[in-house]
């Protein structure tokens, strides 16, 4: 259990000398009052605090439990609370060769949770970051004896450019592949976060009207590197496209009409190296609300580890949107003997209850739940296939998704790269 909020201090829950209860309700009591399913289900983990601040300490102690020097981060980074932009570009240290999660923190002072979490991880310093212990951007404070790397801010994209080189310098390395992101609509931008910290590529930022000359520089800098653009048209016209196909090739966009479908196309998504190709089971999913931000940095770590995964989305407290709820059914997990043998998925929650509701964490855990399949030719879930795709013939593997007709095998399939947009 998670509990980015709260102390671990409580005393455990004591029988209770009221009148007698029914079975279900005693049943709700005691599971409330040992923390489930508020925190924790069978196939759900909550990172529940009362703001991104909270989460992000949670997040990367649950990442760097820092029980001795092999568990602690090499390094974190601190970003100002407010900044969602920045924070999501600095995900790109959370990659396995820096290993630095991200903190919140503000000009005045190491906001309390923040200083916990820093007082546990003692981060180890690193060759790699040239021994600093923290990379502190902007005007944040941060604790004193700390040996710092400190980075400027200047505006979105300059900072997201910086932050980029910076990470190349460190690594000794150019990138590859570079992500570009809504400055502008930050449901969007979302869940680069996740995939910047799984991946090591650098997420660079545009607003709608022309692309930066930071990020167009940037992206000069580093002409070999393939351009995925995180949106729709709506979001980032092609005009934008255009702008990035004169400098850099290979571009290619990737997005869904609004930020839930967004999010579940870019965790579809494969182009060689790049991209989650979540199209079958056996993963670890991510799940924020879509006006929550700054949740994205916050988290970003843990899909860098564990049960690496994508950061999806929900736009509602107590609803899970339909479309969400398809992708789950697509990559439901099966078996048909041995459970012991099959793939899993795991969904960690983001946010306290006012954000994601118990119910809808149930909803979650139902849709990661393993299932028995009873025949080679049985349907289980949603039955359809998505547009543009074909499903394989069932029984390819060994255990896979029961979310299209099939018995085991992984019988989802892979969603198609999308064209190259060299043209408006």
């Amino acid at each position: 259990m998670i509990d980015a909020g709260k102390g671990n201090n409580a005393p455990a829950p004591t029988p209770s000398s009221g009148a007698p209860r029914d079975q279900d309700s005693a049943a709700a009591v005691a599971a409330s009052d040992l923390g489930f399913p508020a925190f924790a289900t069978k196939n759900t983990t909550r990172i529940g605090g009362q703001d991104a601040t909270t989460n992000a300490a949670a997040a990367a102690l649950a990442v760097y439990p820092s029980a001795g020097p092999e568990t602690r981060p090499k390094a974190v980074v601190l970003v100002a609370e407010d900044d969602w932009a920045t924070a999501i570009a600095a995900c790109v240290f959370a990659e396995t060769r820096i290993r630095a999660p991200l903190l919140y923190s503000s000009a005045g002072a190491v906001p309390a949770s923040t200083s916990k979490a820093l007082d546990a991880l003692q981060p180890t310093g690193d060759g790699l970051t040239n021994g600093a212990q923290a990379i502190v951007v902007g005007d944040v404070s941060s604790p004193r004896g700390t040996n710092s790397l400190k980075i400027a801010v200047g505006d979105v994209p300059q900072t997201a450019a910086d932050l980029a080189q910076l990470h190349s310098s460190l690594v000794g390395s150019k990138p590859t592949s570079v992500v570009i992101a809504s400055s502008e609509q930050p449901g969007f931008a979302m869940p680069a976060a996740a995939w910047a910290a799984r991946s090591g590529d650098p997420v660079l930022f545009t607003g709608s009207k022309s692309l930066p000359d930071a990020t167009a520089e940037f992206l000069r800098s580093n002409g070999d590197a393939s351009v995925y653009v995180l949106g729709p048209k709506s979001v980032i016209p092609a005009g934008i496209v255009k702008q990035i196909s004169k400098i850099s090739p290979d571009v290619q966009r990737v997005g869904g009409d609004d930020p839930v479908s967004n999010s579940i196309e870019f965790a579809h998504y494969t182009d060689g190296s790049f991209g989650w190709n979540i199209n079958d089971p056996g993963h670890g999913l991510v799940v924020a609300r879509d006006d929550q931000p700054a949740d994205a940095g916050a988290v970003a770590s843990i899909s860098a580890s564990g049960t690496w995964g994508p950061m999806l989305l929900t736009d509602s407290a107590t609803l899970l949107p339909a479309v969400l709820r398809s992708f789950l059914l697509d990559i439901k997990p099966g078996y048909e003997a041995d459970p012991t043998r099959a793939l899993y998925n795991h969904v960690w929650v983001i946010g306290d209850q006012s954000v994601i509701d118990v119910s809808q964490q149930a909803e979650l855990d139902s849709l990661a739940e393993l299932l028995q399949i009873g025949g080679a030719a049985e349907q289980v879930g949603n039955t359809s296939t998505r547009p543009g795709t074909t499903t394989p013939d069932a029984g390819s593997g060994s255990t896979g998704s029961t979310g299209s007709t099939g018995s085991t095998g992984t019988t989802g399939s892979a969603k198609p790269k999308t064209d190259k947009e060299k043209q408006p």
